[in-house]
């Protein structure tokens, strides 16, 4: 009995070492998990930060490069300071942040490196990196942010800066990480993913406490950063520079495109920044400075702004009533200043002489024509069809929508329907004695200064634009932009149309801006004062030239600078000349500009 119960517990034994064995088995040879558990705690992973795509200009001169800088890594199973006050005096930082990020790191990971200062300059780590060996668990990793040669176009480039939690949840590749620099506005933002590149990433041994014990595996898991592609933008650096000159001290827009591609050689939003204020350390306190501005330079005025068109507009409409048969180029009324204010001139004119003088009562009783074609007896509905046909031919012009400009943020403007009236007066509670005002580009009519240089591509073009665009070349590869900015958009009117209305825009310069004719250029323009309800209104002027071959459409809006044919048509002018001929000859028009007083 005893030796069986013997025989039992020695089976019993052996089967239970067999299992453990077994197990030992798989766990050492069979199965790895366990191994690259123990790895996993022994590894650290360090991303090998990409360089960010340079941005040119058109002609391939630099406007934004990569300025490297450092970020203080700690690890705090390692880090102990002897002496705080010498600390914060030799690495520039303030005793409170000190104490604060040592913390989060600690809160982090005790084994785990965490930034301590970011975005250290390369003069201000060559004053510290002697001190470095001093201080165990301290660590350079190397960054790059943006640094921008002439502090131009800073509304255009847009800048880069920490990702913030609204961008982390629509990274559905999950490419960021908590701390990463992304583009914030402007090309950065929109060509992020081609200009961020392709992270790599360097594996080292560290054993318990941290320390550095090697590379991991010699390295073979280690992979190399890609940089990010080039982008050669559509901007003329000296055309842009000169633009933001002229605009120094005053509020407004200036957007410049080549009509026959819809490259924007210059688009300004002033009052302009230095772009090289949001690089850097000083980031955050630059942004909250420009931010609380009161001029709003942050404001985005060329594609976020919005005016009404004021008489601008009259051109569309001589344009779309020539189409429709309202209209012809011997259709006469006269300036009749019962039915709405105009200035003085000869009287009565046909559709030539309403351009050229810019005559208010032609346009509100060509404009009745256009609306009030007797379709239906009911006048409330005659109105509303009309006005329906005619906002459909107005947003053919680019107007009342998002034009797709290679910028964030982009407005859409307003062109206003039938729903809008019926949401303001009620169904069938308005006509065309309501609505008059959108007659000469006033009203609820609103364009951004980027629809209005893109208007006068379309004159210039006799009918027809490609979406205005930043990008001319990804990488010196013209072939590569998106194809939405090399398609035709035609805006449904005969481009015999344009020829009258290319000669009466050409000689209205002799009755509303004579600052802006140039002496052996033909300049084709018009004027506009948009109405400000909150003070001075605003100077517009859009143009192109030379009228016989147009190689540059400009629209300019200077706010609070009265009438059109001072500020914004003395602007459009010496830009056109800076572009056309490289230099300026008419030196008293440049100090007009730059001096600022446009009161005569």
């Amino acid at each position: 009995m005893n030796e069986n119960r013997h025989s039992v517990i020695v089976i019993v034994i052996i089967i239970v070492g067999v299992i453990l064995l077994s197990k030992l088995f798989m766990i050492q040879v069979v199965d790895d998990s366990f191994l690259r558990r123990a790895e996993r705690n022994a590894v650290q992973r360090i991303i090998d930060y990409p360089y960010r795509g340079l941005i040119s200009d058109r002609n391939s001169e630099l406007l934004v490069y990569n300025n490297p800088v450092f970020d203080l890594m700690v690890i705090p199973q390692e880090f102990s300071i002897k002496d705080t006050a010498k600390f914060c005096d030799i690495f520039q930082i303030e005793k409170q942040k000190l104490i604060e990020r040592y913390t989060a790191a600690k809160k982090y990971s005790w084994v785990k490196p965490s930034p301590l200062i970011k975005q250290i300059s390369t003069t201000d780590f060559a004053k510290i990196q002697d001190y470095l060996i001093d201080y165990p668990g301290l660590f350079v990793m190397t960054r790059s942010v943006r640094a921008y040669p002439d502090s131009i176009a800073a509304s255009a480039l847009g800048y880069i800066a920490e990702i913030i939690p609204r961008q982390m949840e629509r990274d559905s590749l999950h490419y960021y990480n908590q701390g990463d620099y992304i583009g914030h506005s402007g090309l950065e933002s929109y060509y992020e993913k081609i200009l961020r590149g392709k992270k790599g990433a360097k594996y080292k041994m560290v054993n318990v406490r941290g320390v550095d014990k090697g590379s991991f595996k010699n390295g073979t898991l280690d992979t190399a950063s890609v940089a990010g592609l080039n982008l050669q933008s559509t901007i003329d650096m000296q055309l842009q520079q000169y633009g933001e000159k002229l605009m120094k001290g005053k509020r407004g827009s200036v957007v410049a495109i080549e009509p026959k591609t819809g490259e924007i050689l210059s688009i300004i939003s002033a009052p302009v920044y230095d772009p090289n204020l949001l690089a850097g350390a000083a980031y955050s306190k630059n942004y909250n400075i420009l931010l609380s501005d009161t001029t709003k330079p942050l404001f985005i005025r060329p594609i976020q702004a919005k005016y009404p068109p004021g008489s601008i507009f009259k051109v569309v409409q001589s344009l779309i009533g020539l189409q429709w048969g309202t209209l012809t180029p011997n259709t006469t009324y006269a300036c009749n200043k019962a039915l709405v204010a105009c200035h003085n001139h000869p009287s009565p004119v046909n559709l030539f002489g309403a351009i050229r003088n810019s005559c208010n009562p032609y346009y509100y009783q060509a404009f009745r024509q256009m609306i009030n074609q007797e379709i239906s007896s009911n006048t409330y509905t005659d109105t509303q069809i009309g006005l329906d046909k005619w906002h459909e031919a107005v947003e053919k012009f680019g107007l009342g929508h998002e034009l797709g400009v290679d910028l964030p943020y982009e407005n859409s403007g307003s062109v206003p329907s039938s729903s809008l009236y019926d949401r303001i007066y009620g169904k069938g509670r308005w006509k065309y004695s309501t609505i008059y005002s959108l007659s000469i580009g006033q009203g609820e009519m609103e364009v951004t200064p980027l629809q209005m240089a893109n208007l006068a591509a379309i004159f210039a073009n006799k009918g027809y634009y490609y979406t205005p665009h930043l990008i001319k070349a990804i990488n010196g590869d013209p072939g590569k932009i998106p194809e939405e900015y090399t398609t035709k958009h035609d805006v449904g009117v005969a481009a015999h149309h344009f020829d009258m209305v290319q000669n009466a825009m050409a000689e209205a310069l002799y009755g509303t801006a004579m600052r802006a004719i140039i002496k052996d250029i033909t300049i084709a323009g018009k004027t506009g004062t948009a109405q400000n309800p909150h003070g001075e209104d605003h100077s517009v002027f859009i143009a192109f030239a030379p009228k016989e071959d147009p190689k540059i459409a400009i629209a300019v809006y200077v706010e609070n600078a009265g009438w059109g044919g001072r500020a914004a048509a003395s602007t459009a002018s010496l830009m056109i000349e800076k572009y056309l001929r490289g230099h300026i000859e008419r030196p008293a028009l440049e100090e007009y500009v730059l001096v600022g007083d446009f009161g005569d």
